[in-house]
């Protein structure tokens, strides 16, 4: 059994995708690594428990993105992408622990 390396690859696109497009103010490249990472976990979840849970997994990575937008302006940007991010992340880690 490897490494799950997927809940770690659903943050680094959620946060450092939202980090990237703050701070150097182009969201573009911030949409290159919420896309990236996303590409990267779906391969993950596929691998490790086949198509219908990586489709269910990609659509949580998403859905946390969009719901990101509404729900930064009731407690901020940053809270409500470290929250999705943990809660996608979390999804992720308890899925692929019972496929593995």
């Amino acid at each position: 059994m490897g490494v799950n390396v997927s809940p770690v690859v659903t943050v680094v696109g959620l946060v450092g995708g939202y980090a990237v497009a703050r701070y150097t103010k182009k969201r573009p490249l911030g949409g290159l690594v919420l896309g990236g990472a996303g590409v990267v976990a779906a391969r993950e979840w596929q691998r490790e428990c086949g198509g219908p849970v990586a489709v269910g997994l990609s659509a949580a990575y998403l859905g946390a993105f969009g719901a990101s937008h509404p729900l930064a302006k009731k407690v901020g940007a940053w809270p409500a992408v470290l929250s999705l991010a943990g809660a996608v992340a979390v999804a992720s880690a308890v899925v692929t622990r019972k496929a593995g």
